[in-house]
């Protein structure tokens, strides 16, 4: 009698051990190891986003103790394509946010993390092949090439002379021009002249600017795709000294921009279009969320974009970021 008296309690002393510790298994099967790649702070929007993105590795890892997000920066697609590696087969991530340089070249790295049954969240540039990511996170860039075209439709009333500049060859850049080009066709008074590649860059910008104002002898407006090409082509035609462009028109909101929509202090800057780096901060905190709950994100979620005047720029700046 005393030896079944002693199983009983050893039977009910393990299943209460049982139950004290199913928590604490539960708690190690939602352990995630939540990857980061990005390009470098190269220009003010990758900086804005590079300090999205360590600050929802701060709040993640604050309000999930068992949670560890490692953010890696890449100079070029190459040394991205090579983090990628390291975070898989060094850094053990169980899941991953990224941030393509570019569309084609990340493509296949990509889609080798996510062959490993790593979740992929990828943002804003698009892969080639979208069966390598389980979710996208952008904003409109359909909306971001749009607004700016039927802005500067408006203000040249359907005629005149145009150039633009697009950013570096990826899925985003496509879509925004398709979008430009979309608008521009009920235009048949306006000409676009050119559209190169500026690479969202302020130097890249200038240099591709002093052509066009040197092959161009008449330019009415620019579509310059991001603030940062905005800036160097300001320059470029402050230097030429040039005074037949009415209007240069950015894109993203940078608080530079804004600020001078703000103030008016530069005739050619009229307006702007929403495009914040803080969706790198929303696609890790909601990836990460969603993983420690073993669930999956919409496979698209896009942030609008709007039109930025002089009425409504306060709403949009922000002097505390750095973009």
């Amino acid at each position: 009698m005393k030896t079944i008296t002693r199983r009983l309690a050893l039977s009910a002393i393990s299943a209460a051990a049982l139950a004290l510790s199913a928590p604490a298994m539960a708690q190690a099967k939602k352990k995630e190891v939540l990857g980061v790649s990005m390009p470098a702070a190269t220009h003010s929007f990758m900086a804005g986003a590079v300090y999205w993105a360590n600050q929802a590795k701060k709040d993640l890892e604050k309000a999930n103790p068992g949670m560890k997000v490692i953010v890696k920066t890449a100079a070029n697609a190459s040394e991205q394509a090579n983090q990628l590696q390291d975070l898989v087969t060094v850094s053990k991530i169980t899941s991953l946010v990224v941030f393509p340089f570019e569309s084609a070249a990340l493509t296949k790295p990509v889609a080798q993390v996510k062959a490993k049954g790593i979740y992929v969240t990828v943002v804003d540039r698009g892969l080639t092949d979208t069966s390598a990511q389980d979710a996208y996170v952008s904003g409109d860039n359909t909306a971001f090439g749009k607004i700016p075209a039927e802005h500067i439709a408006k203000t040249l009333g359907g005629k005149g002379n145009i150039v633009a500049l697009r950013g570096i060859p990826t899925t985003i850049d496509n879509e925004r021009m398709d979008a430009f080009n979309a608008v521009m066709k009920n235009h048949p008074g306006i000409k676009l002249l050119d559209a190169k590649h500026g690479n969202w860059n302020r130097d890249d910008a200038f240099k591709v600017m002093q052509d066009y104002l040197t092959r161009f002898k008449e330019i009415d407006a620019v579509w310059a795709a991001d603030d940062d090409m905005a800036v160097g082509v300001l320059k470029a035609i402050d230097q030429a000294k040039r005074k037949d462009i009415k209007l240069v028109f950015g894109g993203a909101g940078a608080k530079g921009a804004i600020k001078t929509l703000m103030d008016g202090s530069d005739p050619l800057i009229q307006a702007n279009v929403s495009y914040s780096p803080k969706f790198m901060y929303d696609a890790i905190k909601m990836t990460g969320e969603a993983r420690l709950k073993g669930e999956k994100l919409p496979a698209s979620n896009i942030v609008p974009s709007v039109l930025i005047t002089k009425q409504n720029a306060k709403d949009f700046y922000y002097p505390n970021s750095p973009f």
